[in-house]
């Protein structure tokens, strides 16, 4: 069967990770979470003192220390390998962020890396570099991809392309119900604000906004369960890969 490339774009805290994690592992697929690439150079900016107390960035330190940064992505806990109908599926196992060498995966989901992360992504030299690694991982297919825009930049010729959305306060309850099942400390408040700033940056800025591609699928999860997702998910890669 021919392994194709699946673009899944979209509103923050909306579940394109999980959507696009389990979609990976059902079909066999690799799966590369885009955001969280530019959340681990955010973490790398915060940790270096590339922010000033206004939010604003030492843009010209971080352009020039971009070398330093390594990004790597694996899975952890993996147990077996089991066969299915459309390939290899790893089983008990998680995607996390390595940050030069170091495991941050929980670091990078703080509410504090979700206040600085948007106007990291606006930076042109950024998102060149990154989307240049993104597109290297991607060449022969076979791969799920969250993010922006990965069906608009990254992968406009994507066979699959998903859209996905839900309403603001929704969105932030699922941030709060997750920061929360991790122990973290989280204010709903405080997160219903960051969605709605993040979705108007993300929206605005210069370079690579978000926008649904003209041949992407919409799809508005406000009101549909895991299980529903993924069975419309399924139902779509089906259709593309007959």
């Amino acid at each position: 069967m021919k392994k194709i490339t699946i673009a899944i774009d979209g509103h923050s805290s909306c579940g394109k990770s999980t959507m696009a994690k389990n979609l990976a592992k059902e079909i066999g697929y690799i799966y590369v979470d885009t955001g969280a690439m530019y959340r681990a150079v955010t973490l790398f900016a915060m940790r270096n003192n590339l922010f000033d107390a206004d939010g604003s960035i030492h843009e010209e330190e971080l352009k020039q220390r971009l070398n330093e940064i390594h990004i790597d992505q694996k899975l952890i806990g993996v147990q077996e390998v089991k066969a299915s109908p459309s390939g290899g599926r790893l089983e008990g196992a998680s995607i996390h962020t390595f940050l030069n060498g170091e495991d941050v995966e929980r670091d990078i989901r703080t509410m504090e890396v979700s206040s600085h992360v948007s106007p990291i992504a606006t930076l042109p030299y950024v998102r060149e570099k990154l989307v240049e690694q993104q597109q290297q991982m991607g060449l022969h297919g076979g791969i799920v991809m969250d993010g922006r825009d990965i069906g608009t930049v990254v992968f406009p010729n994507a066979e699959l392309k998903i859209f996905v959305t839900a309403s603001a306060e929704v969105r932030a309850q699922r941030r709060y119900d997750e920061l929360i099942g991790k122990g973290m400390p989280a204010d709903y408040d405080d997160i219903y604000k960051n969605v709605v700033e993040r979705d108007r940056i993300d929206s605005t800025r210069a370079v690579s906004p978000l926008r649904q591609a003209d041949d992407a699928l919409l799809l508005d999860n406000s009101h549909m369960t895991i299980p529903e997702q993924q069975q419309w998910l399924l139902e779509q890669y089906k259709k593309v890969v007959g």
